[in-house]
């Protein structure tokens, strides 16, 4: 997703096996995953190659994503109790602090917490869990890596708890919907300006 990997590489199991410290079979478990996803293929005698992404790819999948996502916020916006958003308020100023040292772990592990507790608000347990599974195809590290994107979110995620406290269904949905699209529009700017679209 992140492009890292442009259109047309060959995925070696031996040398990927080796950077990342593992044995060849959950490479191997792990591109045959990712062969069903049609994010690459199989080539006979030559290996896996990574298959293009278009924009229009971005969009779908941030798309489903938002759609998920806008019926959690929906209902969590019913369901959320005072004691929930003000946990919400406490890992998104934590959130703050790690975006201004530029700690980026710290940021993606503090950024999925706060969507767990907001998702989980919901008690919509089998959506949100569907929702998690189509969130992995997002690069967390190169977002949270991006300072502008942290200061973006960490004010996105304020006006949501505001919104939140006032039971303000359309606000909470419309800045749930706006991590998504703006999601989909940095991921697609990034890939564009390292020509990595194909």
């Amino acid at each position: 997703m992140s492009g890292s990997l442009p259109p047309g590489t060959f995925i070696r199991l031996d040398e990927t096996a080796a950077e990342l410290g593992v044995s060849v079979t959950p490479v191997r478990e792990a591109l045959l995953k990712l062969r069903g996803e049609g994010m690459v293929q199989l080539e006979p005698h030559r290996g896996h190659v990574v298959r293009p992404l278009t924009p229009q790819d971005i969009d779908d999948i941030f798309w489903l994503q938002a759609t998920i996502a806008r019926e959690l916020a929906a209902t969590a916006t019913d369901h959320i109790t005072e004691a929930e958003i003000e946990e919400l308020h406490r890992i998104n100023e934590s959130l703050a602090a790690a975006v201004s040292t530029g700690d980026a772990e710290t940021v993606a592990g503090l950024e999925f917490a706060f969507h767990r507790v907001f998702n989980q608000a919901s008690g919509r347990i089998k959506l949100a869990w569907f929702l998690l599974n189509a969130v992995r195809y997002m690069p967390v590290l190169v977002y949270a890596a991006d300072p502008q994107w942290g200061v973006a979110a960490v004010d996105n995620h304020r006006k949501l708890i505001a919104a939140l406290r006032r039971r303000d269904t359309p606000e909470v949905i419309e800045h749930t919907v706006w991590q998504f699209t703006d999601a989909a529009r940095r991921l697609i700017e990034m890939r564009d300006r390292a020509g990595s679209f194909g």
